[in-house]
């Protein structure tokens, strides 16, 4: 992904192969395809429920069908990236229970450490059975504690101090790479909001634990305008970082819900990630008629939505695969 910089902007998208609007668990299936001919380049994924040893992800989407759509995007030369809304390790409450310290309780030394190991065991052991038909293990881009930045989530700035966050992050890291022999794991940071170079980096828990520096962005009604200037801002600031970091950056999430603006997509999102040295973007899943972030053939951006995926800033699957990032020809 290095040797893409200034290739083009890899465009991803949530749960895009599992589910969509009006359909569900189809094979060869995807909102994206539906409207652009091609597959996305980077599929978002979710590891949340796993910890308590369900069959059903956060969304209700099966794990056994999301392993499947996994290779099944390694093997077409896509990127899959994971995040992880964990349930809260002390008390078993989701992901937006802020009523405790909980960080502070599950680092090491902490009452609850054994209880989070146990979740970092059961991830682990999922994502080293995600392999290719060789049986290679996928590269997976791994997006612990997103949103770290705000105050929603048990890991948020709200709840715990820098320390015990760069603590937490490093622990759960090192137990992957190293304890669990991950080696497969190219680790993304993601932020909230920020406004400055300081502002991001106060949790930042040091070069070698990271590989991707990113946040997480949404626009909203009535907000556009803000929401380009904020992602202008925000993305200039990444480039400086990243630089002297040496790190690639990615707007790790980003979208507007419903899409209600009928050429958003080229008017409002193209020209500002054409601005700067992204390595990618993922736009949120398309859970049903109510609540997507994609447009669905017939919806008002679609005709919109082919154009920006055709504009040379973009990189779908269909740019991605010949380019074979795996190092090896891809059927």
């Amino acid at each position: 992904m290095q040797r893409l910089i200034g290739a083009g902007v890899l465009f991803g998208h949530h749960d895009d192969t599992g589910y969509g609007v009006n359909w569900k668990y189809d094979d060869d299936s995807s909102d994206v395809k539906g409207v652009t001919g091609t597959y996305p380049a980077v599929y978002g994924w979710d590891l949340a429920k796993l910890e308590h040893d369900s069959t059903l992800d956060i969304n209700k989407f099966p794990f056994r069908v999301q392993q499947e759509r996994v290779v099944e995007a390694y093997e077409r030369g896509g990127i899959n990236t994971f995040s992880w809304h964990m349930d809260n390790p002390t008390d078993g409450k989701t992901a937006w229970d802020t009523t405790r310290r909980t960080v502070a309780d599950i680092i090491p030394g902490g009452a609850f450490h054994d209880n989070y190991a146990e979740y970092l065991d059961k991830a682990a052991k999922y994502l080293a059975d995600l392999k290719g038909k060789d049986g290679e293990h996928i590269p997976i881009l791994f997006r612990p504690f997103h949103e770290l930045t705000g105050t929603w989530f048990w890991w948020c700035k709200n709840t715990c101090t820098p320390d015990e966050f760069k603590t937490l992050w490093r622990f759960t890291i090192d137990y992957m790479r190293n304890t669990k022999k991950l080696h497969n794991l190219l680790i993304v940071f993601s932020v909230a909001d920020f406004n400055s170079e300081a502002e991001f980096l106060e949790r930042y828990p040091g070069d070698g634990y990271v590989d991707f520096i990113g946040f997480d962005n949404y626009c909203y009604n009535n907000q556009v305008g803000s929401y380009q200037k904020n992602l202008d801002k925000r993305l200039a600031l990444l480039d400086v970082i990243a630089a002297k970091h040496h790190k690639l950056a990615c707007l790790a999430e980003t979208g507007y819900l419903n899409i209600p603006q009928a050429d958003w997509w080229t008017k409002v999102l193209l020209p500002i990630i054409s601005k700067h040295n992204t390595s990618y973007v993922l736009i949120w899943r398309n859970a049903g008629t109510d609540q997507y972030y994609a447009p669905y053939p017939g919806q008002e951006s679609a005709d919109d939505f082919k154009k920006f995926s055709e504009d040379s800033h973009l990189i779908f699957q269909n740019r991605l695969t010949p380019l074979a990032v795996y190092g090896k020809p891809l059927e």
